[in-house]
C-alpha cells in the first residue's frame, strides 16, 4: 500500500490531498497543528477504516518534526507532501513585521528541509520516493512583476531553492525533490478570487507526480504539467 505524509493537512490544498490519497487507498498521515479543531481532517479519518492518521505536528518546531519522524520511523513513505504554510503578514514596503518574516521563513522553508532529513529513510524505502514542497507563483523571481508581500515571496522562492539542492543531495537514493506552483487557489490564503478549488489544484499536482521521472527533479512545476519560472 502506498503511503502520503501531508504537513498542513487540516484545511485547503492539504486536506484535498488528504481526501484524494485516502479514496485511491492510499495510506496517509496527515498532520496539523490542533488535531482537535480539524473536523472535516477528523472525519476523514474516522471513516478510513485506520488508513488515515491525525498527527499533532507544528513545523515550526524542529524537536516536534523529529519525534513524528521517529514515532514513523518503520514506516515507508511514497510522497512526502511539504504544504503547511502561513502568508505575510506585512505585504507592502515600508511596513515589514522582521519577527515575523523569521516565522514565516521557520514555516515555509525550514520546515521542509527539516521534515526531508527526519523522513529521508522512510522515503529511500518506498516505491514512488517522492518529496514535493508547495510552492506559489509569488515565489518566482522572473514572475514578480507587482513586488511586495517581501517575506511570503522569499521563503518561497528559498523553498524552491531548497528542493533543488535535495534533488542533488538525494538522486543517489532515487528520490526526486520537486517544489509545485498550486496555480491560484480559493482558500483561506489565497482568498476567495481563486481560480481552482483546492480539489483541482490536488489532482492536477497528483497527475504531474505520476509522471515525474529522476530526470524532473529539482525543477519547478506548474500544477499544468509545465516546468514554471524561477
Amino acid at each position: 500500500m502506498n503511503a502520503a505524509l501531508i504537513t498542513g493537512a487540516n484545511r485547503g490544498i492539504g486536506l484535498a490531498f488528504a481526501q484524494s490519497y485516502a479514496k485511491d487507498g492510499w495510506r496517509v498521515f496527515a498532520t496539523c497543528r490542533i488535531p482537535a479543531k480539524a473536523k472535516e481532517l477528523d472525519k476523514l479519518a474516522a471513516g478510513s477504516g485506520g488508513r488515515v492518521t491525525v498527527h499533532a505536528l507544528d513545523v515550526a518546531d524542529g524537536k516536534a518534526i523529529n519525534a513524528l519522524g521517529q514515532a514513523l520511523r518503520a514506516e515507508s513513505i511514497d510522497v512526502l507532501l511539504n504544504n503547511a504554510g502561513v502568508y505575510d503578514p506585512s505585504p507592502s514596503f515600508g511596513r515589514t513585521d522582521y519577527d515575523a518574516w523569521e516565522h514565516v521563513f521557520r514555516v515555509n522553508t525550514m520546515a521542509a528541509l527539516r521534515m526531508a532529513e527526519a523522513f529521508v529513510e522512510q522515503v529511500a524505502r518506498s516505491d514512488k520516493k517522492l518529496m514535493a514542497g508547495i510552492s506559489s507563483g509569488m515565489g518566482s523571481i522572473a514572475d514578480n512583476g507587482s513586488g511586495g508581500y517581501y517575506a511570503y515571496r522569499t521563503s518561497k522562492s528559498a523553498l524552491q531553492m531548497v528542493m533543488r539542492s535535495l534533488a542533488m543531495d538525494l538522486a543517489p537514493r532515487g528520490i526526486v525533490a520537486v517544489a509545485m506552483n498550486p496555480g491560484w487557489v480559493k482558500t483561506d490564503m489565497g482568498g476567495p478570487g481563486g481560480t481552482l478549488s483546492p480539489e483541482e489544484s490536488a489532482r492536477r499536482m497528483r497527475a504531474v507526480f505520476d509522471k515525474l521521472t529522476p530526470n524532473d527533479s529539482g525543477k519547478f512545476w506548474h500544477h499544468t504539467g509545465k516546468e514554471f519560472p524561477w
